[in-house]
């Protein structure tokens, strides 16, 4: 199997240029990536007025693979057709249209009976789907047309497609994938996003959501203004800060606190897939990782791009909870200590591989 020593380092830190960024800012941000990629996003920009691409993005549970896309697009600009297409997602939509039934799953049936082709009868790979069905499994075949069926909305725009190949029996398929959809004779390449379990780990097990807005944040690595403590069960805790939540008090999701554990089996399974994909030969990858040794850290990457973490104590005289501000450590799957990276850097080093693959296209 792939690991993390797979994955090359990137250099993002650029000689000669002290200014720093606030990368949570959009505007900021922009500035950011056309210091930094100026020159491969304007061969990105040119590729793209008259051709497409395929990226298909592997990455465990959790590996930011729609944060990563979403960047890249606004890094390119908004004026360039760009889709970041959730199997997922086309799932849920396709599942809904079916049990609402009316215009839009009709529509969808009648797209399936054109164009599905498979073992499994039509209705009975329907039925599947509706019913979310373990004994019998949606077939691989039907979920491309459903991708087909999704890209035919999307008018061939370049596109991130997340969460195909998701099992073995899938990667066949992804081979010839853009033949299979009908897509031009454009390039496709598989994007590798390398997250540490650690990473995962205590991402699940510090998330809390409003009850009431559903908003996620992290107490230690995304927390709100308002963090409070409960002198009780001696924990802290956070409050929504969105106004019409009125102070709500954040609480944590079902499972979480059994981290990575909760999701093994997909974990496992994401990992092999990304393993058997990884020997293919004859097609381009990308390998970007989100995290960067601390020992080799200051010759990487600015002190900005690395992902912050906050650690709350309460102060027992003043019975306020004071917070201060640190680089956040992890151990990395091969036990050695680092920084996880912001999302932007990661970002980046995707720009410049992709920047790369394009340019070679004739």
């Amino acid at each position: 199997m792939s690991t993390h020593k797979d994955f090359p380092l990137f250099k993002t830190k650029t000689e000669g240029v002290s200014k720093t960024f606030d990368l949570n800012d959009p505007a900021q941000r922009r500035d950011y990536f056309d210091l930094k990629a100026g020159k491969e996003l304007e061969i990105i920009r040119n590729y793209l007025k008259n051709r497409t691409f395929v990226a298909y993005l592997l990455g465990k549970k959790g590996a930011g693979k729609g944060t990563y896309s979403k960047l890249f697009m606004e890094a390119v600009g908004g004026s360039v057709k760009m889709a970041h297409v959730s199997v997922g997602d086309i799932v849920r939509t396709a599942t809904k249209a079916i049990e609402e039934g009316g215009e839009s799953g009709a529509e969808l049936k009648s797209f399936m009976e054109k164009y599905y082709r498979g073992f499994l009868p039509l209705e009975e790979a329907i039925a599947a789907l509706a019913s979310r069905s373990t004994k019998t499994l949606v077939p691989t075949e039907f979920i491309l047309t459903l991708i087909k069926w999704e890209l035919h909305e999307v008018e061939k725009k370049t596109v991130f497609l997340d969460g195909f190949p998701r099992d073995l029996d899938q990667v066949a398929y992804s081979i010839f994938f853009r033949d299979l959809i009908g897509y031009r004779e454009d390039p496709d390449f598989f994007v590798f996003i390398n997250l540490p379990e650690s990473v995962i780990d205590a991402r699940m097990k510090s998330r809390v959501v409003c009850p009431k807005c559903q908003t996620p944040r992290n107490i230690s690595l995304m927390p709100t203004k308002d963090v409070g403590y409960d002198e009780q069960s001696k924990e802290f805790f956070l409050r929504c800060d969105n106004p019409e939540c009125k102070g709500a008090r954040m609480v944590a999701k079902e499972g979480d606190d059994q981290g990575v554990e909760a999701i093994r089996e997909r974990m496992d399974k994401d990992e092999k897939v990304m393993a058997k994909i990884m020997a293919l030969q004859g097609v381009d990858k990308v390998l970007v990782r989100n995290t960067i040794p601390v020992s080799e850290a200051k010759k990487y990457v600015d002190d900005y791009e690395i992902t912050p973490s906050y650690v709350h104590e309460f102060n027992e005289d003043k019975k306020t909870v004071e917070t201060r501000e640190e680089p956040w450590v992890i151990k990395d799957d091969d036990g050695t200590e680092s920084y996880s990276l912001l999302p932007p850097p990661v970002a980046l080093s995707m720009i410049k591989q992709i920047a790369s693959i394009l340019e070679k296209q004739k």
